[in-house]
């Protein structure tokens, strides 16, 4: 299998600021510095309900300030009054708020040079609420509704001619 052009369509990441960031930001590069940090909470996640850290940062510029969203091994690279710089970043929208995310493929650490001068914590682009489309249904796997490869599950696989149970019948 040829693999020429898989990358091609890869987006380049620009150079922003946090005023210009939209929900559908994606490959975004920015230079900010650390407002405030929040407290470190645990929560649990993936299939095995690993515990993993979490800790939002109020980062910003003269145009505005954002969250950022810190996993794990990020929350020690950032502190108050720091000046930092997230390469291919990306925004998403939490509880329609947008948070700027680091991700798998983007990098965070320290900007080569601070920021000088006021952040303007005035316009907060994390405030404003925006509308989340809803994630599609997404039908299969062995929840409900969805079936198995043997057109079991739960629900799914019933015979149509009545009775009931989660079995599928056989004749």
């Amino acid at each position: 299998m040829a693999v020429e052009g898989f990358f091609e369509n890869k987006k380049q990441p620009v150079e922003v600021k946090i005023g210009e960031l939209t929900p559908q930001s994606k490959a975004v590069n920015v230079t900010a510095k650390v407002v405030s940090k929040s407290e470190v909470r645990d929560i649990p996640m993936g299939r095995d309900g690993s515990a993993h850290k979490v800790c939002d940062a109020l980062v910003g510029d003269e145009t505005g300030v954002v969250y950022l969203t810190l996993w794990d091994d990020n929350i020690e690279k950032v502190n108050e009054n720091d000046t930092i710089r997230v390469e291919n970043g990306y925004v998403t929208l939490f509880k329609g708020n947008m948070r700027l995310n680091i991700g798998k493929y983007g990098k965070l650490e320290p900007a080569a040079a601070p920021i000088e001068g006021e952040v303007n914590k005035e316009n907060n682009v994390s405030s404003k609420t925006y509308e989340q489309e809803r994630r599609p249904f997404r039908r299969g796997g062995r929840g409900f509704g969805g079936r198995d490869r043997r057109g079991g599950g739960y629900g799914g696989g019933r015979d149509r001619r009545g009775g009931g149970g989660f079995r599928d019948r056989r004749f």
